[in-house]
Order: structure tokens, then sequence, then C-alpha cells
């Protein structure tokens, strides 16, 4: 199986790369399809055996083929690409080759052949985020050497593969309709299976690591699961995080279980205590506690202590990392704050100043922050009327606060009125879009 970026070897915005690798030196292209089982012979007009499979490796710009597979009344053997005259869907031959000479194919680990390991394995779209199947496989001449070109997921290649292009082509032309050509250039295709990881290209992974984690969780929940460990390892693991918070809870589960509790911990340390401590939540006890002790003592405490609160409360719903400040501070001083702390805080709205007691004196906006001068003192911008709720709130009565006062965030304050942490507009939207989901899904079943 192999993830690709979706780049469409004919759509307008990779035409310039179609044209530029023409011009560098590409005289013919090839399907995979139309070479597979040819009759393979010899510069003297002799039948050296049929033709089974490419083996390829990698290449500066595309995987190229280093040797044919050949299969003969010896069995399996090998002709390098050195020794070939003549490559086309005509003609395959050898120049001084016989059936004896060429050696016997001898498998070695990790090389990649075309039909046994690209054709007809799934691949994912990224730019679609679906997953579809590889029907064949193109390869061109770059730089005298033949390599693979692009990967064909489309109809037209189904019917090529089966033999049924002409006949495809006949029915669409009476039908007075184009048979759709859909392929995806092999520089934005990169291999899952373990083993054709050697054929892998950058820009795949770039690729992978610009799709937003909703979109990542999408195609992991449609691949095997043996392939999802070698799709997070070409992202960082805070979008693994990102991307597992996604994901429906017993898929999820089933992900967790296979990483292994050592990454398991490191990606949940990265995550948002509230995100983490709803996954952890989803896990069985034992699983949850025993990845808690793997983590920073500090970290564990305060996702273990958001998960003691009822999941559908202001304590269950909470993050309880926010930007807090002094209200003695200035304008100036307020930034150097935010511009310290911001990378471990992942929502920034408001600054909320509490005194030595952790307790709400005031509120001020990132933007009263931004507009107002280096020099004013945080008390003569702040709002001292705070709107809050308490940590055992429900979700109801968090969104008519947040829905009345039209505010993205609202501050939660635990039994002794000290501030306990926030909870966001999208924490509040996730519920209940979450409520509604299972209810659909019940109803369904």
């Amino acid at each position: 199986m192999v993830v690709s970026s979706c780049a469409k070897a004919f759509s307008p915005r990779k035409g310039f790369f179609v044209l530029e690798t023409i011009m560098n030196g590409i005289v013919s292209e090839l399907f995979v399809s139309s070479l597979l089982g040819k009759t393979v012979l010899n510069d003297l007009g002799q039948e050296i055996g049929t033709l089974r499979d490419l083996i390829m490796v990698p290449g500066e710009t595309f995987p190229i083929v280093s040797h044919l597979l050949l299969k003969n009344r010896q069995g399996l053997c090998t002709a390098s690409w050195e020794q070939i005259s003549l490559f086309n869907r005509a003609v395959i031959s050898l120049s001084q080759a016989s059936a004896t000479s060429l050696p016997t194919y001898r498998p070695t680990e990790g090389e990649i052949l075309i039909k046994r390991d690209i054709l007809d394995k799934q691949i994912v779209d990224v730019d679609g985020a679906k997953v579809v199947r590889v029907n064949d496989v193109k390869l061109g001449r770059f730089n005298d050497q033949l390599c693979i070109f692009s990967v064909d997921i489309g109809f037209r290649g189904l019917l090529r593969r089966l033999g049924y292009e002409g006949l495809g082509e006949s029915v669409a032309h009476l039908l007075k309709q184009q048979i759709p050509t859909s392929e995806i250039s092999w520089q934005f295709v990169q291999p899952l299976e373990m083993h054709t990881s050697r054929l892998a290209l950058t820009v795949a992974r770039d690729q992978m690591k610009e799709l937003h984690p909703a979109d990542l969780a999408d195609i992991i929940e449609q691949i095997p699961v043996t392939n999802i460990q070698t799709v997070l390892s070409t992202i960082d693991t805070e979008t693994t995080g990102d991307t597992l918070y996604e994901l429906e809870p017993e898929f999820r589960n089933m992900v967790i279980q296979q990483l292994g509790s050592e990454q398991a911990s490191d990606i949940l340390e990265e995550m948002a205590p509230d995100e983490a401590a709803d996954v952890l939540a989803d896990l069985p006890e034992e699983t949850a506690q025993e990845l808690l002790g793997l983590m920073e003592t500090d970290e564990a405490e305060e996702i273990q202590e958001l998960m003691e609160h009822e999941e559908d409360s202001a304590g269950g719903l909470m993050n309880s990392e926010f930007l807090a400040l002094a209200s003695d501070m200035t304008v100036a001083e307020a930034l150097r704050q935010v511009r310290l702390v911001a990378p471990d805080v992942e929502t920034i709205y408001y600054a909320y100043l509490l005194d030595a007691d952790e307790r709400i004196e005031g509120v001020v906006s990132l933007k009263e922050l931004l507009v107002n001068p280096p020099d004013c003192p945080l008390t003569e911008i702040m709002i001292d009327n705070v709107k809050s709720v308490k940590i055992d709130a429900e979700p109801e009565d968090i969104y008519e606060i947040l829905s009345k006062y039209n505010l993205i965030a609202v501050p939660v304050l635990d039994e002794d009125g000290k501030m306990a942490g926030i909870v966001t507009v999208d924490d509040i939207l996730q519920h209940f879009l979450s409520a509604i989901t299972r209810r659909k899904r019940n109803l369904y079943h």
C-alpha cells in the first residue's frame, strides 16, 4: 500500500511538471499492464522468456527499473537494464543474452517489484482524503533510465488492465462521452508498506504534514490497521495527537494499542490536557493508568484531575491551560508574557488577571493588548465584571453564557472560587455535535 498526496498528473496546477520532464529527456511512456506477460527475445530473435515483473530501485527524481524479472523453462531469472536493447509495447529484446546465460532470480530483502508491491495496492489520495486502488503504473524514459512516472487510479486504467480500453473507448464515443484519466505523479507518492519505504519521497511527507488532522483521521480510518503506524510516522507528535483526537473512540483505542505505551504516552503529553483527558477516559482504566504513569508527573497530575470531573460538566469540558496575568502589569509587560507562554497554551482569546489566591480580578482581550499603548496599565483596560461558570455547570448552562454575552471562552471556577480553566465555544460545539452523532448512530443500529 502506498500513500500519495494527490497531485493529478494532468491537472493545470501540475502542468509545468509534465512539460519540464518532457524537455528533460522523456522519449516514450508505457503502462505496465501492456508489458507484463510479453515475450522477451535476444538479439537473434530467440525467445528467452516472458516478462513477469519489474524490479525497482530509488532514483534521483523517480524510481528506476534496475532489472527485468523473466520466467522461462529454468524458472525465474533476471536481466539488468543495461542488457536491454529494445523496450516498448511491441518488442522487448536483450543484447548478448540467451535462455541459459541469465542469472537465477534470488529475492533480496527490501526490493520493490511493480506488479507484486504496487499494482492493485490501495493508496490514499490525500487531496480527496479517500482510499483508492492502483489500477496501472505508467513508465517512461528519463535521463536514459526507465522510471515510474505515475500511478493510474482511474476507470481508464482498470479497463486497460482488463484489456477492454478499446471497447470502452468505442462505447464512450457512441455515448459522446470521454473516459476520464486519473493519475497521480510518483513525485507525490509515499509507500506505506515498510519494505517499500526506500522509494518514499520527502515531498509526500511534507504534504502529509500540511493536512488538517480531521482529514488525516479520515484517511487513517480507511486504511488497514497494519499501515497506520507508517502513516503516523510521517507527521510530528503534536499533529499525531490532534489526529488521534479526531478518530472515533473505539477506533482510536485500537490505534493506541497498536502504537505501544511509550509512543502513546509521548503523544498524549503533546496534546491539550482536556483532549488528552478525553482520550484516556475512553480507554480501559488499566491502560489509562499505565499511560499516565509514563508521562511527566506535572502533566499526568493535570490530566488526572480533569478526568475526575464528570464528562458532561464544565470541569470535564474545560482546558486547564489558559493565559493568566498579574493585574499590576502594563500592556508591554503583558505582551512579553504572552510571547513567553503562547507556545504552551492552546487557546489565547483572553488574558485573565488573577490575584495571589488565583481568583479572577478582571479579563482583557488579546485585541485590547494590541491596540493600547505599551505603558497603559492593564487595570485601565480590563473588564472587572467577568462572566464565569462553576466547575459542575452543565453544557447547556455554559452554552447560554457563551451565547448571551457573545464570548469565545468562559472561565471555570472551582469550589473555592479559584480559576480552574476555560471552556471554549468549540469545546461546547464539539460536545453537542458528538451527542447528535451518537444519537444518529444509535438510531440506525
